[in-house]
């Protein structure tokens, strides 16, 4: 019980320390998490097989399968804060290139609607 207990914990604390870091390693904290809730699955599988008596096991359960679902809620808000960014990112690369088709240079050589010379021979 102290095994499953202290690794749960250190999971918890672990998944705390992720979320706090900078927003730049997205990814990186996306794969953390993606681990954890792989470690908890397997830590629930295992549970069943020790050898505690049922009310442990249950509130053992209950505690991983809570992890879990934290771990998702905040595996899902990542992802979602990623695909904005990527959106954004996108939606500013179309603007840019917008406004580089619209700077085009002006001259004789690039006659506007404002600069343009009509010759009759």
């Amino acid at each position: 019980m102290s095994t499953i207990s202290s690794s749960v914990t250190s999971a918890v604390q672990s998944s705390y320390s992720s979320s706090g870091s900078s927003g730049s390693d997205v990814s990186g904290q996306i794969s953390r998490i993606r681990q954890q809730i792989t470690q908890l699955t397997q830590q629930l599988k295992d549970l069943s097989s020790s050898d505690a008596d049922a009310d442990t096991k249950e509130k053992q359960q209950e505690l991983i399968q809570s992890e879990i679902e934290m771990l998702q809620a905040q595996l899902a808000q990542l992802e979602q804060q990623q695909a904005q960014k990527a959106t954004n990112s996108q939606t500013q690369n179309q603007t840019q290139n917008q406004v580089q088709a619209e700077k085009k240079a002006e001259g004789v050589n690039y006659p506007s609607a404002t600069n343009k010379i009509d010759i009759y021979v």
